[in-house]
Protein backbone atom coordinates (compact mmCIF):
# COMPACT_ATOMS: atom_id res chain seq x y z
CA UNK A 1 0.00 0.00 0.00
CA UNK A 2 2.10 2.76 -1.82
CA UNK A 3 1.53 5.81 2.29
CA UNK A 4 1.40 10.42 3.42
CA UNK A 5 1.48 11.65 7.06
CA UNK A 6 0.77 10.16 10.46
CA UNK A 7 0.83 10.12 14.33
CA UNK A 8 0.61 7.54 17.08
CA UNK A 9 1.64 6.31 20.52
CA UNK A 10 4.16 3.54 20.60
CA UNK A 11 5.14 1.06 23.21
CA UNK A 12 8.50 0.16 21.72
CA UNK A 13 11.41 -0.11 24.17
CA UNK A 14 12.77 3.04 22.63
CA UNK A 15 9.88 5.08 23.93
CA UNK A 16 8.70 5.97 27.43
CA UNK A 17 5.19 7.31 27.96
CA UNK A 18 5.11 10.94 29.04
CA UNK A 19 1.74 11.65 30.70
CA UNK A 20 -0.92 11.06 28.03
CA UNK A 21 0.25 13.34 25.30
CA UNK A 22 1.14 12.25 21.79
CA UNK A 23 4.81 12.88 22.47
CA UNK A 24 7.27 10.53 24.08
CA UNK A 25 10.81 10.72 25.39
CA UNK A 26 13.00 8.68 23.13
CA UNK A 27 16.29 7.19 24.29
CA UNK A 28 18.64 6.50 21.42
CA UNK A 29 21.03 3.52 21.47
CA UNK A 30 23.89 5.52 23.02
CA UNK A 31 21.52 6.50 25.87
CA UNK A 32 21.17 10.17 24.91
CA UNK A 33 17.62 11.35 25.56
CA UNK A 34 15.62 13.02 22.81
CA UNK A 35 11.96 13.68 22.17
CA UNK A 36 10.45 10.91 20.10
CA UNK A 37 6.92 10.27 18.85
CA UNK A 38 5.56 8.97 15.56
CA UNK A 39 4.92 10.36 12.11
CA UNK A 40 5.07 13.28 9.65
CA UNK A 41 3.99 16.81 8.66
CA UNK A 42 4.46 19.75 6.29
CA UNK A 43 6.21 19.52 2.89
CA UNK A 44 9.33 21.61 2.34
CA UNK A 45 11.02 23.04 -0.75
CA UNK A 46 14.76 22.44 -0.88
CA UNK A 47 17.55 22.90 -3.36
CA UNK A 48 20.56 20.69 -4.06
CA UNK A 49 23.88 22.00 -5.31
CA UNK A 50 27.04 20.14 -6.20
CA UNK A 51 30.36 21.21 -7.66
CA UNK A 52 30.21 22.43 -11.26
CA UNK A 53 26.50 21.71 -11.51
CA UNK A 54 23.46 24.01 -11.62
CA UNK A 55 21.06 23.94 -8.66
CA UNK A 56 18.45 21.19 -8.79
CA UNK A 57 14.98 22.12 -7.58
CA UNK A 58 13.54 19.42 -5.39
CA UNK A 59 9.82 18.84 -5.22
CA UNK A 60 8.14 18.81 -1.81
CA UNK A 61 7.07 15.28 -0.99
CA UNK A 62 3.91 14.21 0.77
CA UNK A 63 4.55 11.28 3.05
CA UNK A 64 1.75 8.77 2.97
CA UNK A 65 0.87 5.28 4.16
CA UNK A 66 1.76 2.88 1.38
CA UNK A 67 0.44 -0.60 0.70
CA UNK A 68 1.03 -2.86 -2.27
CA UNK A 69 0.03 -6.32 -3.35
CA UNK A 70 2.03 -7.61 -6.28
CA UNK A 71 1.52 -10.93 -8.02
CA UNK A 72 3.79 -10.78 -11.03
CA UNK A 73 3.95 -13.33 -13.81
CA UNK A 74 5.25 -12.76 -17.37
CA UNK A 75 1.69 -12.85 -18.70
CA UNK A 76 0.55 -10.27 -16.17
CA UNK A 77 2.99 -7.56 -17.22
CA UNK A 78 1.24 -4.46 -18.53
CA UNK A 79 2.22 -2.74 -21.78
CA UNK A 80 2.37 1.04 -21.46
CA UNK A 81 1.32 3.07 -24.47
CA UNK A 82 4.13 5.32 -25.64
CA UNK A 83 3.33 8.82 -26.89
CA UNK A 84 5.15 12.01 -27.78
CA UNK A 85 5.01 15.52 -26.39
CA UNK A 86 2.98 16.99 -29.26
CA UNK A 87 -0.23 18.67 -28.14
CA UNK A 88 -3.20 17.20 -30.03
CA UNK A 89 -6.56 18.70 -28.96
CA UNK A 90 -8.72 15.75 -30.05
CA UNK A 91 -6.34 13.29 -28.42
CA UNK A 92 -6.23 15.33 -25.19
CA UNK A 93 -10.02 15.58 -25.01
CA UNK A 94 -10.33 11.83 -25.50
CA UNK A 95 -7.73 11.23 -22.81
CA UNK A 96 -9.58 13.53 -20.39
CA UNK A 97 -12.82 11.69 -21.10
CA UNK A 98 -11.13 8.37 -20.31
CA UNK A 99 -9.59 9.81 -17.13
CA UNK A 100 -12.99 10.97 -15.89
CA UNK A 101 -14.57 7.61 -16.70
CA UNK A 102 -11.79 5.90 -14.73
CA UNK A 103 -12.31 8.28 -11.79
CA UNK A 104 -16.01 7.45 -11.77
CA UNK A 105 -15.09 3.77 -11.52
CA UNK A 106 -12.52 4.00 -8.72
CA UNK A 107 -14.05 6.81 -6.60
CA UNK A 108 -16.88 5.02 -4.87
CA UNK A 109 -20.05 6.75 -3.56
CA UNK A 110 -19.41 8.31 -0.17
CA UNK A 111 -21.62 8.26 2.92
CA UNK A 112 -19.60 11.23 4.17
CA UNK A 113 -16.69 13.31 2.83
CA UNK A 114 -14.01 14.93 5.01
CA UNK A 115 -11.63 17.64 3.74
CA UNK A 116 -8.10 17.35 5.12
CA UNK A 117 -5.95 20.41 5.95
CA UNK A 118 -3.67 19.54 3.03
CA UNK A 119 -6.58 19.62 0.56
CA UNK A 120 -7.18 15.87 0.32
CA UNK A 121 -10.78 14.69 0.24
CA UNK A 122 -11.40 11.57 2.34
CA UNK A 123 -14.52 9.65 1.29
CA UNK A 124 -16.20 7.40 3.86
CA UNK A 125 -17.26 4.46 1.68
CA UNK A 126 -19.44 1.56 2.80
CA UNK A 127 -17.08 -1.28 3.61
CA UNK A 128 -18.64 -3.75 1.17
CA UNK A 129 -18.38 -1.17 -1.66
CA UNK A 130 -14.61 -0.58 -1.38
CA UNK A 131 -12.59 -1.15 -4.62
CA UNK A 132 -11.19 -4.51 -3.49
CA UNK A 133 -14.58 -6.10 -4.02
CA UNK A 134 -14.57 -5.12 -7.70
CA UNK A 135 -12.25 -8.09 -8.24
CA UNK A 136 -14.21 -11.08 -9.56
CA UNK A 137 -12.59 -13.45 -7.04
CA UNK A 138 -13.64 -11.19 -4.15
CA UNK A 139 -17.02 -9.97 -5.33
CA UNK A 140 -19.78 -10.57 -2.80
CA UNK A 141 -17.40 -11.28 0.09
CA UNK A 142 -17.48 -9.44 3.40
CA UNK A 143 -14.50 -8.31 5.51
CA UNK A 144 -13.31 -10.94 7.96
CA UNK A 145 -13.17 -10.84 11.73
CA UNK A 146 -9.81 -10.02 13.39
CA UNK A 147 -7.15 -12.76 13.23
CA UNK A 148 -4.93 -14.19 15.96
CA UNK A 149 -2.07 -11.76 16.59
CA UNK A 150 1.51 -13.12 16.68
CA UNK A 151 2.78 -14.06 20.13
CA UNK A 152 5.83 -13.06 22.14
CA UNK A 153 8.77 -10.73 21.75
CA UNK A 154 6.68 -7.59 21.52
CA UNK A 155 8.50 -4.35 22.02
CA UNK A 156 9.20 -3.51 25.67
CA UNK A 157 6.59 -1.19 27.14
CA UNK A 158 4.13 -1.79 24.33
CA UNK A 159 0.52 -1.15 25.32
CA UNK A 160 -2.80 -1.61 23.62
CA UNK A 161 -3.55 2.11 23.76
CA UNK A 162 -3.48 3.79 20.35
CA UNK A 163 -3.18 7.51 19.73
CA UNK A 164 -6.38 9.37 18.96
CA UNK A 165 -4.82 10.92 15.85
CA UNK A 166 -3.26 8.85 13.08
CA UNK A 167 -3.14 11.12 10.07
CA UNK A 168 -3.50 14.75 9.10
CA UNK A 169 -7.11 14.38 7.94
CA UNK A 170 -8.20 13.03 11.32
CA UNK A 171 -6.68 15.97 13.23
CA UNK A 172 -9.84 17.92 12.35
CA UNK A 173 -11.81 15.73 14.76
CA UNK A 174 -13.92 14.32 11.91
CA UNK A 175 -14.19 10.55 11.55
CA UNK A 176 -15.81 8.01 9.28
CA UNK A 177 -18.90 6.22 10.62
CA UNK A 178 -18.79 2.57 11.67
CA UNK A 179 -19.36 0.28 8.69
CA UNK A 180 -17.38 2.54 6.34
CA UNK A 181 -13.71 2.82 5.38
CA UNK A 182 -11.88 6.11 4.68
CA UNK A 183 -10.51 6.36 1.13
CA UNK A 184 -8.50 9.26 -0.23
CA UNK A 185 -10.34 10.53 -3.32
CA UNK A 186 -8.32 10.18 -6.52
CA UNK A 187 -8.17 13.33 -8.68
CA UNK A 188 -7.63 14.05 -12.38
CA UNK A 189 -4.17 15.39 -11.50
CA UNK A 190 -3.24 12.10 -9.81
CA UNK A 191 -3.99 10.12 -12.96
CA UNK A 192 -2.50 12.65 -15.41
CA UNK A 193 0.86 12.39 -13.61
CA UNK A 194 1.03 8.71 -14.55
CA UNK A 195 2.44 7.61 -17.91
CA UNK A 196 -0.94 6.14 -18.85
CA UNK A 197 -4.32 5.36 -17.30
CA UNK A 198 -3.39 1.68 -17.37
CA UNK A 199 -0.19 2.33 -15.44
CA UNK A 200 -1.87 4.59 -12.85
CA UNK A 201 -1.80 2.98 -9.43
CA UNK A 202 0.77 0.39 -10.43
CA UNK A 203 4.38 0.15 -9.38
CA UNK A 204 7.12 -0.20 -12.04
CA UNK A 205 7.98 -3.87 -12.39
CA UNK A 206 11.59 -3.73 -11.24
CA UNK A 207 11.20 -5.46 -7.86
CA UNK A 208 14.53 -7.00 -6.95
CA UNK A 209 17.37 -6.79 -4.45
CA UNK A 210 20.04 -5.93 -7.00
CA UNK A 211 18.49 -3.14 -9.02
CA UNK A 212 21.55 -2.22 -11.09
CA UNK A 213 20.48 -0.79 -14.40
CA UNK A 214 16.77 -0.68 -13.57
CA UNK A 215 16.73 2.88 -12.25
CA UNK A 216 15.64 1.56 -8.84
CA UNK A 217 18.17 1.88 -6.02
CA UNK A 218 17.89 0.31 -2.57
CA UNK A 219 19.49 0.47 0.86
CA UNK A 220 18.07 -2.55 2.67
CA UNK A 221 18.51 -5.22 5.32
CA UNK A 222 17.11 -8.65 4.41
CA UNK A 223 16.84 -12.24 5.59
CA UNK A 224 16.26 -15.34 3.47
CA UNK A 225 16.83 -19.06 3.55
CA UNK A 226 13.90 -19.83 5.86
CA UNK A 227 10.10 -19.80 5.89
CA UNK A 228 8.64 -16.48 7.03
CA UNK A 229 5.06 -15.78 8.03
CA UNK A 230 5.33 -12.06 8.67
CA UNK A 231 7.49 -9.12 9.70
CA UNK A 232 7.40 -6.16 12.07
CA UNK A 233 9.39 -2.92 12.47
CA UNK A 234 9.26 0.68 13.64
CA UNK A 235 9.87 3.04 10.70
CA UNK A 236 11.24 6.55 11.23
CA UNK A 237 9.05 8.99 9.26
CA UNK A 238 10.61 11.71 7.09
CA UNK A 239 9.54 13.72 4.04
CA UNK A 240 12.36 13.18 1.53
CA UNK A 241 12.50 15.60 -1.38
CA UNK A 242 11.96 14.20 -4.87
CA UNK A 243 13.71 15.69 -7.91
CA UNK A 244 11.41 14.49 -10.67
CA UNK A 245 7.63 14.00 -10.74
CA UNK A 246 8.12 10.46 -12.07
CA UNK A 247 10.45 9.47 -9.24
CA UNK A 248 9.65 8.36 -5.70
CA UNK A 249 11.30 7.69 -2.37
CA UNK A 250 9.86 5.05 -0.05
CA UNK A 251 10.65 3.28 3.20
CA UNK A 252 8.93 -0.04 3.72
CA UNK A 253 8.81 -3.72 4.61
CA UNK A 254 8.80 -6.25 1.76
CA UNK A 255 7.40 -9.77 2.26
CA UNK A 256 8.56 -11.79 -0.75
CA UNK A 257 8.07 -15.22 -2.32
CA UNK A 258 8.76 -16.64 -5.76
CA UNK A 259 11.40 -15.96 -8.41
CA UNK A 260 12.70 -12.48 -9.17
CA UNK A 261 11.73 -11.46 -12.67
CA UNK A 262 9.66 -14.61 -13.34
CA UNK A 263 6.91 -15.43 -10.86
CA UNK A 264 7.19 -13.06 -7.93
CA UNK A 265 4.71 -12.29 -5.13
CA UNK A 266 5.33 -9.34 -2.82
CA UNK A 267 3.44 -7.55 -0.06
CA UNK A 268 4.82 -4.10 0.70
CA UNK A 269 3.84 -1.73 3.50
CA UNK A 270 5.48 1.47 4.66
CA UNK A 271 5.71 5.18 3.86
CA UNK A 272 6.22 6.82 0.51
CA UNK A 273 6.97 10.17 -1.03
CA UNK A 274 5.48 9.42 -4.43
CA UNK A 275 4.69 12.22 -6.82
CA UNK A 276 2.70 9.59 -8.69
CA UNK A 277 0.78 6.97 -6.79
CA UNK A 278 1.48 3.57 -7.33
CA UNK A 279 -1.49 -1.27 -7.74
CA UNK A 280 -1.03 0.73 -4.52
CA UNK A 281 -3.40 1.50 -1.69
CA UNK A 282 -7.04 0.86 -2.54
CA UNK A 283 -6.72 1.93 -6.18
CA UNK A 284 -6.97 -1.61 -7.42
CA UNK A 285 -8.26 -4.86 -6.03
CA UNK A 286 -6.02 -6.63 -3.56
CA UNK A 287 -6.17 -5.11 -0.10
CA UNK A 288 -9.40 -5.30 1.91
CA UNK A 289 -9.63 -2.57 4.53
CA UNK A 290 -11.45 -3.26 7.80
CA UNK A 291 -10.60 -0.07 9.70
CA UNK A 292 -12.54 3.21 9.66
CA UNK A 293 -9.78 5.36 11.19
CA UNK A 294 -6.88 5.15 8.73
CA UNK A 295 -6.94 6.27 5.09
CA UNK A 296 -4.38 4.43 3.01
CA UNK A 297 -2.48 6.91 0.85
CA UNK A 298 -3.39 9.88 3.06
CA UNK A 299 -0.85 12.12 4.72
CA UNK A 300 1.02 10.93 7.81
CA UNK A 301 1.54 13.51 10.54
CA UNK A 302 3.77 14.55 12.23
CA UNK A 303 7.15 13.97 10.55
CA UNK A 304 10.69 13.99 11.82
CA UNK A 305 12.90 17.09 11.64
CA UNK A 306 16.68 17.08 11.19
CA UNK A 307 18.48 17.22 14.55
CA UNK A 308 15.17 17.73 16.37
CA UNK A 309 12.16 15.59 17.34
CA UNK A 310 11.87 12.16 15.76
CA UNK A 311 8.68 10.27 14.92
CA UNK A 312 8.10 6.73 13.77
CA UNK A 313 5.28 4.35 12.97
CA UNK A 314 5.01 0.67 13.84
CA UNK A 315 3.95 -1.72 11.09
CA UNK A 316 3.41 -5.47 11.19
CA UNK A 317 2.39 -7.80 8.34
CA UNK A 318 1.60 -11.43 9.15
CA UNK A 319 -0.21 -14.48 7.87
CA UNK A 320 -3.35 -15.48 9.78
CA UNK A 321 -2.81 -19.14 10.81
CA UNK A 322 -6.53 -19.91 10.54
CA UNK A 323 -7.58 -18.43 7.17
CA UNK A 324 -4.19 -17.84 5.53
CA UNK A 325 -4.76 -14.15 4.71
CA UNK A 326 -1.99 -11.60 5.22
CA UNK A 327 -2.96 -8.88 7.72
CA UNK A 328 -1.60 -5.39 8.34
CA UNK A 329 -1.36 -3.88 11.82
CA UNK A 330 -0.59 -0.23 12.38
CA UNK A 331 0.85 1.01 15.67
CA UNK A 332 0.24 -1.07 18.76
CA UNK A 333 -2.76 -3.17 17.88
CA UNK A 334 -4.73 -1.27 15.23
CA UNK A 335 -5.78 -3.65 12.45
CA UNK A 336 -5.97 -1.92 9.06
CA UNK A 337 -7.05 -4.83 6.84
CA UNK A 338 -5.73 -7.80 4.87
CA UNK A 339 -4.54 -9.18 1.55
CA UNK A 340 -6.62 -12.30 0.68
CA UNK A 341 -4.60 -15.50 0.31
CA UNK A 342 -6.23 -16.40 -3.01
CA UNK A 343 -4.68 -13.30 -4.63
CA UNK A 344 -1.28 -15.01 -4.52
CA UNK A 345 0.51 -18.07 -5.83
CA UNK A 346 3.69 -18.41 -3.72
CA UNK A 347 2.58 -16.25 -0.78
CA UNK A 348 -0.43 -18.48 -0.36
CA UNK A 349 1.97 -20.63 1.67
CA UNK A 350 4.74 -18.46 3.17
CA UNK A 351 7.44 -15.94 2.31
CA UNK A 352 11.00 -16.93 1.45
CA UNK A 353 12.50 -13.47 2.05
CA UNK A 354 11.77 -10.41 4.19
CA UNK A 355 13.34 -7.07 3.39
CA UNK A 356 13.39 -3.74 5.28
CA UNK A 357 14.66 -0.38 4.05
CA UNK A 358 14.50 2.32 1.42
CA UNK A 359 14.02 2.48 -2.33
CA UNK A 360 14.19 5.37 -4.82
CA UNK A 361 13.87 5.72 -8.57
CA UNK A 362 16.77 7.38 -10.39
CA UNK A 363 15.41 8.48 -13.77
CA UNK A 364 18.56 10.45 -14.71
CA UNK A 365 16.20 12.91 -16.42
CA UNK A 366 18.93 15.58 -16.39
CA UNK A 367 21.65 13.23 -17.62
CA UNK A 368 23.16 12.59 -14.20
CA UNK A 369 22.20 10.88 -10.93
CA UNK A 370 19.02 12.16 -9.31
CA UNK A 371 19.04 14.37 -6.23
CA UNK A 372 16.00 12.51 -4.88
CA UNK A 373 16.60 11.85 -1.20
CA UNK A 374 16.22 8.55 0.63
CA UNK A 375 15.14 8.65 4.27
CA UNK A 376 16.17 11.99 5.77
CA UNK A 377 18.49 12.78 2.86
CA UNK A 378 21.50 12.14 5.11
CA UNK A 379 23.91 9.20 5.22
CA UNK A 380 23.61 6.43 7.81
CA UNK A 381 26.79 7.34 9.71
CA UNK A 382 25.21 10.62 10.91
CA UNK A 383 23.08 8.57 13.30
CA UNK A 384 20.10 9.45 15.46
CA UNK A 385 18.03 12.59 14.68
CA UNK A 386 19.95 13.05 11.43
CA UNK A 387 19.77 9.78 9.50
CA UNK A 388 16.55 7.79 9.08
CA UNK A 389 16.20 4.46 10.91
CA UNK A 390 14.26 1.21 11.25
CA UNK A 391 14.18 -0.34 14.72
CA UNK A 392 12.96 -3.50 16.46
CA UNK A 393 13.09 -5.64 13.34
CA UNK A 394 11.36 -9.01 13.80
CA UNK A 395 9.88 -11.81 11.70
CA UNK A 396 7.01 -14.21 12.35
CA UNK A 397 7.77 -17.95 12.43
CA UNK A 398 5.66 -20.99 11.49
CA UNK A 399 4.00 -21.05 14.92
CA UNK A 400 2.86 -17.40 14.80
CA UNK A 401 5.66 -16.17 17.09
CA UNK A 402 7.56 -12.90 16.66
CA UNK A 403 11.28 -13.70 16.76
CA UNK A 404 14.54 -11.77 16.18
CA UNK A 405 16.21 -11.79 12.76
CA UNK A 406 18.91 -14.38 12.09
CA UNK A 407 21.62 -14.42 9.38
CA UNK A 408 21.08 -10.77 8.47
CA UNK A 409 22.33 -9.38 5.17
CA UNK A 410 22.48 -5.76 4.09
CA UNK A 411 22.78 -4.19 0.66
CA UNK A 412 23.24 -0.69 -0.76
CA UNK A 413 23.12 -0.64 -4.57
CA UNK A 414 25.12 2.59 -4.75
CA UNK A 415 26.65 3.34 -1.36
CA UNK A 416 28.08 6.69 -2.47
CA UNK A 417 24.51 7.85 -3.08
CA UNK A 418 22.60 5.99 -0.33
CA UNK A 419 24.07 3.73 2.35
CA UNK A 420 23.12 1.61 5.37
CA UNK A 421 24.58 0.73 8.81
CA UNK A 422 23.05 -2.07 10.89
CA UNK A 423 23.37 -2.83 14.61
CA UNK A 424 21.77 -4.54 17.62
CA UNK A 425 21.23 -3.48 21.22
CA UNK A 426 18.86 -4.08 24.14
CA UNK A 427 16.84 -0.91 23.50
CA UNK A 428 16.18 -1.03 19.76
CA UNK A 429 16.77 -4.75 19.16
CA UNK A 430 17.94 -5.15 15.57
CA UNK A 431 18.02 -1.71 13.92
CA UNK A 432 19.70 0.18 11.12
CA UNK A 433 20.28 3.69 9.85
CA UNK A 434 20.04 4.26 6.11
CA UNK A 435 19.60 6.83 3.33
CA UNK A 436 21.42 9.65 1.63
CA UNK A 437 21.14 12.73 -0.58
CA UNK A 438 21.51 11.08 -3.97
CA UNK A 439 23.65 13.22 -6.27
CA UNK A 440 26.82 14.55 -4.61
CA UNK A 441 30.52 14.82 -5.48
CA UNK A 442 30.93 11.04 -5.01
CA UNK A 443 27.61 10.18 -6.70
CA UNK A 444 27.79 11.84 -10.15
Amino acid sequence: MGMRRHSKHTNDPFFASHHRTRQHQCKQPNNHVATCAQQNHSPKLASFTSQNAPPVLLLPAFVALLLLLSSITPAALCHTLQGNNTFRPVHELLKLKRVRAHLKKINKPAVKTIQAPDGDLIDCVLSHQQPAFDHPDLRGQKPLDPPERPKGNHTIGETKRVSESFQLWSDSGEECPEGTVPIRRTTEEDILRASSIRRFGRKPRHVRRDSSGSGHEHAVVFVNGDQYYGAKAGINVWAPSVTDEFEFSLSQIWVIAGSFGKDLNTIEAGTDAYQTTGCYNLLCSGFIQTNNRIAIGAAISPRSTYNRRQFDIGLMVWKDPKHGHWWLEFGSGLLVGYWPANMFSHLRSHASMVQFGGEIVNSRSRGYHTGTQMGSGHFAEEGFRKAAYFRNLQVVDWDNNLIPLRNIHHLADHSNCYNIRQGTNTVWGTYFYYGGPGRNVKCP
